[in-house]
C-alpha cells in the first residue's frame, strides 16, 4: 500500500540552510534512501566531505557550485548531479539562493558524511 509522506521533518542546520527530510533516518526510519529538499541562502557554503554514500542533487532553483578534486563544476536550476561515495566534495551557493533536492543511497547521517573539521553551515 502507498505511504503518503504528508509532511517533512525540519533538520536544524547552522548558516541558514533549511532541510526538509522527506525519506530518511530521521522523518520515516529508512536507512536505504534520504530525500530531502534543500533551501540555501546566497553565499552559503559548508565544508569538504567524502560521504559513505552516493549522492543525486536535482537543483530547482538558482545555482549549486559543487567544488572536488578536479575543479569546480556549477550545477545550474533543471540540472542535476551524482557524486560518488569516498569522492571529495564541497557544496556552495554563488551570490543567489538556491533550492534542490538531495537523493542519499544509502540514507544520510551524520556519522557517514565525514566532514572536513573547518568552518561551514
Amino acid at each position: 500500500m502507498p505511504e503518503l509522506i504528508a509532511t517533512p521533518t525540519t533538520i536544524p542546520v547552522p548558516g541558514g540552510k533549511i532541510i526538509d527530510e522527506h525519506v530518511g533516518r530521521v522523518n520515516t526510519g529508512s536507512e536505504a534512501v534520504s530525500v530531502a529538499h534543500m533551501k540555501a541562502p546566497a553565499d552559503w557554503t559548508e565544508p569538504f566531505q567524502a560521504p559513505d554514500f552516493d549522492e543525486i542533487t536535482l537543483v530547482i532553483s538558482g545555482t549549486v557550485l559543487v567544488d572536488h578534486d578536479g575543479g569546480q563544476l556549477r550545477v545550474e536550476a533543471g540540472q542535476s548531479i551524482v557524486t560518488r561515495a569516498g569522492e571529495r566534495i564541497r557544496y556552495s551557493t554563488g551570490s543567489e539562493s538556491a533550492e534542490y533536492v538531495a537523493v542519499c543511497l544509502p540514507a544520510f547521517s551524520p556519522e557517514t558524511v565525514n566532514r572536513d573539521e573547518e568552518e561551514g553551515a
